[in-house]
């Protein structure tokens, strides 16, 4: 389910681990038309996934200056879906992914192949981790992830994966939004 081909500009892979240990696996799709800097949800996107998805994007207005997008943020409207790819209606707190995604738009850059991004974000920018790394890690690498955006504060939780998912996943560890974005992106 995750390709091992880039995806196109806009396009990410989160996954995320509800209340009750389920993990969400998703691809979300930014698509950007001409506008006022809007946010348009398409159907299907509600409860935990559509608040992480408005925290984000709260977040990207409130800092697009400091992240170098406000004058594209500006004229753009950001149409966003969230497809979700087991088909078990967990939700996925994906903030962090959103915020990828939409720098990844607008810059007209992809995200590195094969990448899942966890973690999700406050209104202020502060960075939630994961409840826990394992099934996440393990049911991503199992699609086809190779490597794995995970937040610093989850970094001890790595070492409880699995040989085999440390061995075929590639840990990416951030402590922020801007970090996450440029490292999804392959800019140093």
């Amino acid at each position: 389910m995750i390709s091992s081909d880039p995806l196109e500009p806009g396009s990410v892979y989160a996954a995320s681990v509800d209340d009750e240990g389920m993990v969400g696996l998703y691809r979300l799709e930014v698509g950007c038309s001409g506008g006022t800097g809007k946010l348009r949800l398409a159907g299907g996107i509600d409860g935990v996934l559509k608040e992480s998805i408005q925290r984000a994007f709260g977040y990207l207005h409130a800092n697009k200056v400091r992240l170098s997008i406000g004058q594209d943020f500006d004229t753009t409207d950001f149409h966003v879906e969230a497809i979700d790819l087991l088909q078990n209606r967990v939700s996925c707190e994906c903030g962090v992914a959103l915020i990828v995604a939409i720098i990844s738009a607008i810059k007209r850059l992809p995200v590195q192949a094969a990448l899942v991004i966890l973690g999700d974000v406050s209104i202020q920018g502060n960075i939630k981790g994961v409840r826990t790394l394992v099934e996440p890690c393990q049911l991503a690498m199992e699609n086809g992830a190779r490597r794995a955006l995970i937040p610093i504060e989850n970094r001890r939780q790595f070492l409880e994966v699995s040989g085999d998912v440390a061995e075929r996943l590639d840990p990416i560890f951030f402590g922020d939004a801007p970090v996450a974005a440029n490292k999804a992106l392959g800019i140093t």
